[in-house]
């Protein structure tokens, strides 16, 4: 079973440019292998053993200081939502990233995976947890306005 770290969807996208105090959103891919669920048995000498997994939360860093907790995927960034913020998984950025000191802000997104595993028939049974990391930078500036 492969399971691997959360496949960034992010608005703004990396090397694009955002605007503080503009929704962002945040989301994941929703395959097997980045947010479930995945499931996989092996067998040896008459015992199988199946295991299931899924994400149960992403928590991501935003780089800012702040950290947001999403227990769904997210939702992908559509034009037609405009400025409306992400009704699951979002933030706002209340400076531009030309404050960190690198110009960006280093997004992490961190998957708690939970794997329920039973032997044939039962019998045993338990719960695993893995975690994923993955990373992007993204751009956020500051619009100033003139009379």
């Amino acid at each position: 079973m492969r399971l691997r770290a959360p496949e960034i969807g992010i608005t703004p996208r990396p090397g694009g440019h955002g605007v503080v105090g503009m929704p962002v959103y945040l989301w994941t891919a929703t395959g097997p292998e980045t947010y479930g669920p995945n499931t996989a048995s092996a067998s040896a000498g008459g015992i199988t053993v199946t295991a299931n997994a899924r994400v149960s939360k992403i928590v991501w860093n935003m780089g800012d200081g702040k950290t947001i907790t999403c227990t769904s995927a997210g939702t992908p960034y559509k034009p037609e939502y405009g400025k409306s913020p992400s009704p699951d998984c979002g933030h706002r950025y209340d400076k531009p990233s030309s404050t960190t000191g690198s110009d960006t802000y280093h997004v992490t997104a961190t998957s708690t995976w939970s794997i329920d595993w039973q032997v044939t028939g039962g019998a045993q049974t338990g719960q695993l947890t893995e975690i994923r990391t993955s990373s992007v930078d993204i751009n956020v500036a500051e619009v100033q306005v003139l009379n």
